[in-house]
């Protein structure tokens, strides 16, 4: 099975550009974090690289470092910003893993006993949600 180019206009890669708006919580030369518009539970973040690649499957292997390094920051952040018990790190490759947007990025979720994860495919937060908890993860990623 032959693999798909990257799409050059999937919604990260406007993000990225700043074509669409995003609540941004981190951002450096080689990634960007910010808050996932369809929340699975509230802090949910997507981080991501610059560099284009479909998924995993397809990155540059020079990729992954920075990009992991970086969820584990904010996934440390995102659990301190909402005193979550826990927090689920996805990563999905291709349509048969769930995978709906084709720019690589992963899910922070963080996670509480007891509370399940909402639907991904549910409504969109409100902005003032989105900009109240990317605050949260912003002022954890600081101390």
């Amino acid at each position: 099975m032959v693999e798909a180019a990257y799409d050059t206009d999937n919604i990260f890669a406007k993000i990225l550009r700043g074509e669409i708006p995003s609540h941004r919580v981190y951002e450096d030369e080689a990634v960007v974090a910010f808050m996932d518009v369809m929340p699975q539970g509230p802090g949910h973040t997507l981080v991501l690289p610059k560099a284009p690649s479909r998924n995993l499957l397809d990155a540059d292997a020079s990729t992954l470092g920075p990009l992991f390094k970086i969820v584990q920051k904010v996934a440390l952040a995102v659990k301190q910003a909402f005193g979550a018990d826990g927090v689920t790190i996805l990563q999905f490759n291709e349509p048969a893993s769930g995978q709906t947007v084709y720019h690589l990025h992963v899910h922070v979720i963080p996670r509480f006993e007891g509370i399940a994860l909402k639907p991904h495919s549910g409504g969109m937060e409100k902005p003032e949600i989105l900009a109240e908890n990317a605050g949260k993860i912003r002022a954890a990623l600081a101390s």
